[in-house]
């Protein structure tokens, strides 16, 4: 019963960090460069509403549940070591955890509620757009490749533990 537990939360985080690297990819490829065509008032009123829309069940459960199962995982890798794919989950599990959740707690969450605090037709609104996109971008090009390494490792877990 343990095993096939641990094999759905692996097989869970394959799909999660996808989902992830997904999203990610896309505001890194082709929201923000969007955005940043936009006047800065107009950029800055429409990331204020992405980041007041993604805060939703349905991204919170993906968000926040791969944190769960990404601790999980990596205990179930240290605890089992000698196992088929612990180094892979262990991988994929400190990639989701310190190069999506903390770069996002740590350098995208702050800039979104800077953002938020902001008055899009302002003059400082207009400075800290430049400055957003400046710093936000490049810390979610670290989101996208590290869901996309997690994606990978947990993929390869997946498939060395079903031999």
């Amino acid at each position: 019963m343990t095993g096939m537990l641990f094999s759905a939360l692996t097989f869970a985080a394959v799909l999660g960090s996808g989902i992830a690297a997904g999203l990610f990819f896309i505001f890194s490829n082709t929201i923000m460069a969007s955005l940043a065509r936009l006047p800065a008032a107009h950029g800055i009123a429409a990331m204020q509403q992405v980041n007041l829309t993604i805060i939703n069940p349905f991204f919170m459960t993906v968000f926040m549940g791969m944190v769960a199962i990404s601790l999980a995982l990596a205990a179930k890798a240290v605890l089992g070591w000698s196992e088929a794919g612990s180094a892979w989950l262990l991988a994929g599990s400190l990639a989701y955890l310190l190069g999506c959740f903390l770069v996002t707690m740590v350098f995208n969450v702050p800039l979104n509620d800077a953002l938020a605090a902001t008055d899009p037709a302002s003059a400082e609104g207009a400075a800290l757009w430049a400055r957003y996109l400046a710093e936000w971008l490049p810390w979610n090009h670290v989101r996208t490749v590290a869901c996309l390494a997690s994606l990978a490792s947990f993929a390869m877990a997946f498939s060395a533990a079903r031999g």
